[in-house]
């Protein structure tokens, strides 16, 4: 008789437009957290996608993310339980370096960022899915937060942000609407905090034994 495997652990997809609470809702569940923003392209990358206005890169576009690298990380959190993950430079526009995620015995984890809801198929036709959520706020309440903080990180000047957070607070919705598409629920923190927890609570199956 072998072995019963290790349980498996399940991805939390947390999505949401920028500014709009991802981290701190992942920080306050206490499970390993995927910051899924650390698989931006390097500033360099020819096949960065540009602004319709040529006013430079679309950092809220998905083309500007390795969505393929993020998804394999998630994989082996899920089968391994550990993963060696990018260390991602807003300022820089680049990766800084890497560092091991190890969930150590936890049931589930959340893999947040603003295209976390890009993943939600994939991750169901795997069955690595334990959640899909995209946070929803009023856009001026995300507008406010998500200048404050990119302010306070110094991620870009003043201009830029003013000009990103306009564009972003008036594409909101349908910034929503996308994530609600590929398969997210649209909630609020206190609600999304909920599912999480008891999805961490409830009974885990238990491996079949060979």
């Amino acid at each position: 008789m072998n072995p019963a495997p290790a349980p498996r652990a399940l991805v939390v997809l947390l999505s949401g437009p920028s500014g709009s609470g991802k981290s701190s809702l992942a920080a306050r569940t206490g499970l390993p957290v995927l910051q899924l923003d650390d698989f931006y392209k390097d500033g360099d990358d020819p096949t960065l996608p540009l602004l319709p206005d040529g006013g430079g890169t679309d950092w809220d576009s998905p083309d500007s993310w390795h969505g393929a690298q993020a998804l394999a990380a998630i994989r082996r959190l899920v089968e391994t339980g550990r993963a060696e993950v990018p260390v991602y430079s807003i300022p820089a526009n680049g990766r800084a370096g890497s560092r091991e995620l190890s969930l150590d015995g936890a049931p589930a984890f959340i893999a947040e960022g603003i295209f976390a809801a890009e993943l939600v198929a994939a991750c169901r036709a795997e069955e690595l899915l334990g959640d899909a959520l995209c946070l929803r706020n009023h856009p001026l309440t995300t507008a406010w937060r998500r200048f404050r903080r990119d302010l306070r990180e110094g991620r870009k000047s003043v201009g830029y942000l003013l000009r990103r957070g306009w564009r972003l607070m008036r594409a909101e919705r349908d910034i929503v609407a996308r994530q609600v598409a590929l398969g997210s629920e649209a909630c609020d923190g206190p609600r999304a905090e909920r599912r999480v927890r008891a999805l961490v609570q409830a009974p885990q199956p238990t491996p079949a034994r060979v």
